[in-house]
Parts: C-alpha cells; sequence; structure tokens
C-alpha cells in the first residue's frame, strides 16, 4: 500500500520540482558585478599597438600587472622602425607605477551601474606615473631619459575581466632638458602622446578573492 502511495505521488513531486525551476530567481539573489575580477589577486596583461607623438606613430608593446585591479605596474616598448617611421624619437621604453581608485569603493558600497561594459570602463579608469628612456634618430639608446605622466581607459570586448580588451593610454613626457627649465632644443622635449592597444588580460588565482578580510 505504501508502495503505491508513492507511486502515486510521484507525478504530483516531479510537477512541484519542475514548477520551482520555473520560478524567477529570488530578489536577493545578485548578479556578479566583479565580472571576474575578484577571481584572483592579481591581473597580467600583454598587449600590442602603436604610439602616436611628434611625427609618425611607432609600434608598441605593452605589459602590466595589477594588485586586485587597484594598483600596479606597466612597462612599454615603442619601435619606430616597424612602420618605416620618421618620428623625432626612433625607440622608447617606459615604466612607471598605475593607480585605479574606482574598482574596490564602488564595488563594495554597491554602486555598480549592472552594464558589464559600462561599469568595467568606468572602473578601468587609471593614473600613470613613471619614467622613460628615449633614443633620438641619430642618437644612442637613452640619450633622452624624462618623466611621463598620463590617464587611461579600457573597455572589455567580452565584458568579462579576462579575456582581449582595447585600451586607450595617453599623457605627457617631459624630458631632462624640458623639466630643468633650459631652452628647449626639439618638440619631444615636451610632447603629448596616445597609445592605441589590443591586448589580452587575464586573472590569476586558484580561488576568488574575500575582500572582507585581510588577504593572507
Amino acid at each position: 500500500m505504501r508502495r503505491i502511495a508513492c507511486l502515486a505521488c510521484a507525478p504530483l513531486v516531479a510537477f512541484a520540482g519542475a514548477a520551482r525551476a520555473d520560478e524567477p530567481a529570488s530578489p536577493s539573489t545578485k548578479p556578479d558585478t566583479t565580472y571576474g575580477r575578484i577571481d584572483g589577486y592579481v591581473e597580467l596583461v600583454v598587449g600590442a599597438g602603436a604610439v602616436f607623438g611628434p611625427g609618425s606613430p611607432r609600434a608598441a608593446l605593452d605589459f602590466r600587472a595589477r594588485y586586485l585591479q587597484t594598483a600596479g605596474l606597466f612597462l612599454t616598448y615603442e619601435d619606430g622602425a616597424t612602420f618605416g617611421s620618421s618620428a623625432e624619437t626612433a625607440r622608447v621604453i617606459a615604466g612607471g607605477v598605475e593607480i585605479r581608485p574606482l574598482f574596490v569603493a564602488r564595488w563594495l558600497e554597491g554602486h555598480e551601474w549592472g552594464s558589464p561594459r559600462a561599469d568595467l570602463l568606468l572602473d578601468s579608469f587609471g593614473l600613470e606615473l613613471g619614467g622613460y628612456f628615449a633614443q633620438p634618430h641619430g642618437g644612442s639608446f637613452g640619450d633622452q631619459p624624462g618623466l611621463q605622466a598620463g590617464l587611461g581607459l579600457e573597455i572589455s570586448v567580452f565584458a568579462r575581466a579576462s579575456g582581449p580588451w582595447v585600451g586607450v593610454h595617453g599623457g605627457v613626457r617631459w624630458s631632462d632638458t624640458g623639466l630643468s627649465g633650459a631652452t628647449q632644443s626639439g618638440a619631444t622635449d615636451r610632447a603629448m602622446y596616445l597609445s592605441i592597444t589590443l591586448s589580452w588580460h587575464q586573472v590569476v588565482g586558484d580561488r576568488e578573492v574575500d575582500l572582507s578580510t585581510s588577504p593572507p
């Protein structure tokens, strides 16, 4: 008798399970507004593109490492020979620090917009400060050291932290001559630059970061 009762109730149990599966998610269930940014502590970036400045463009390679999407280091290499360029500067190596002040503060306060690309674009806003060594045409590498300061924005192609991104970074470079206040001898003593790159971002780490506690 008990077996017959169980068999009779089975269709009702199955129906109830199907109905629950079709119910909308609980309002308390929130989407992942980090978009994979806290899947690990470190984000590694490798990119390539072009840098525009005085004269013709230079090909560029870009390397970055960021901690918790907020602070990190960058290193770029630029070469004018790749495009057969007549740029006043033949080669440049630049590096420094990058600060992204928006992501953690906005996310912890729940101020995300809910649109993946919009959130990722806004939180990619970065401040960059560093130095560079340039080789003028006809000179030796490192003949023209200086300081650079800039800003950056990046947009994710797949609306996720890990994957391809398009980046735009720009700012101003001052050579030692430009910083010293001496009579400037060329356009590169104080020049603006604009870099456009296609890069791959990879968040590394074997577990999700818990921002409610201090990292181990």
